[in-house]
């Protein structure tokens, strides 16, 4: 999730866990400060775009690891408050402060490295999209409110209330992508098509609206669903996977990495100047992906570093579009829409 998410997260948590130990205050900076702390793998570049993708929400989103790193936060920070008594209560908050936040980046369709250093296997529930107002506004009102009511003492209930809806929101995210799910899968047995891999993840900013991609050996289909569409068959437009593309270069290192990180929702093309771009389906919508990289020349795949070469959309059209099609309005999708148009 994004980092105001994370901070909100971890504060709120850290306030609930502490109660009234300790000031309100200390509680919801250390809490967002371990929330952030996850993501600071973000500024490591290994010199590779691919690498710097597959890398990212790995040793410092594993549960093993932040569990071993927990007690040395604790330990800090109730030293440097003069609260030596107060260590456990400490440890037990951090430590749920920096777990919850790979476990609500699982959430999202990403991917994180939970378990390492048992398995690199990159978890992803994918039923909320990364930035989600209505995940993230009642953390911030709960954890304003602690801070503003804290001689009260209502601002520590009204925190815990912000915790319960925002989960509650999450269990609601799955339940609707089940449904979703459930209409894609229908649409395509209607329509005859056989797919290989189905995935079902929400829009931008709802769990309204949800894109669907289904996977065939030589296509990727998208198409959308929303849940006040009055109508159960998904509008779908095919697209070239790059099959021979695949058989050609799919063991290579940087097609394998993606194809595994992906979970097999890649693209691969050839550019006119005869380069190779891999194409993570799975975050954008088409024409536009936030992870797409060169890889090199397609007769020297690999030779050189992976540079990103991400696209996105016209924001104007594209919220335009999302609000449209969220209500219900039988749309295209996006790219099939703009191309029309032209």
């Amino acid at each position: 999730m994004d980092s105001l998410t994370q901070i909100a997260l971890g504060s709120a948590v850290a306030v609930a866990v502490m109660g009234r130990p300790t000031a309100v205050w200390k509680a919801a900076l250390w809490g967002g400060v371990a929330g952030t702390l996850p993501d600071l793998d973000a500024f490591i570049d290994h010199g590779d775009a691919i690498l710097n993708m597959v890398l990212h929400r790995a040793e410092t989103h594993s549960l093993i690891y932040l569990t071993l790193f927990s007690p040395l936060l604790a330990w800090v920070v109730s030293h440097l408050h003069k609260e030596r008594h107060l260590f456990l209560h400490w440890w037990l908050a951090l430590w749920l402060v920096l777990i919850t936040h790979p476990l609500l980046d699982t959430m999202t369709v990403y991917g994180t490295q939970l378990l390492l250093p048992f398995t690199d296997h990159p978890f992803g529930v994918g039923s909320v999209f990364i930035i989600d107002p209505a995940y993230t506004l009642p953390l911030l009102a709960g954890v304003v409110a602690a801070l503003a009511l804290r001689r009260e003492g209502r601002g520590l209930r009204w925190n815990m209330v912000g915790l319960v809806l925002s989960t509650a929101y999450l269990g609601w995210s799955v339940a609707a992508q089940q449904v979703a799910t459930q209409v894609a899968r229908a649409s395509l047995q209607q329509q005859g098509v056989s797919a290989d891999r189905l995935l079902v993840t929400p829009a931008p900013f709802n769990t309204v609206l949800w894109r669907l991609l289904a996977v065939t050996p030589t296509h990727y289909l998208e198409g959308y669903y929303s849940l006040l569409d009055g109508r159960s068959t998904v509008r779908w437009t095919a697209h070239d996977r790059g099959a021979d593309l695949i058989e050609r270069h799919g063991q290579s290192e940087p097609v394998a990495r993606i194809a595994n990180f992906s979970h097999g929702f890649y693209r691969l093309r050839e550019t006119p100047d005869g380069r190779l771009q891999v194409t993570d389906l799975r975050m954008g919508q088409e024409p536009t992906y936030v992870f797409s990289f060169d890889v090199g020349p397609v007769d020297a795949v690999g030779s050189l570093p992976a540079s990103q070469r991400s696209s996105r959309p016209d924001t104007a059209a594209a919220l335009a579009w999302l609000w449209q099609r969220a209500r219900g309005a039988d749309l295209l999708p996006l790219g099939a829409a703009l191309a029309a148009t032209q």
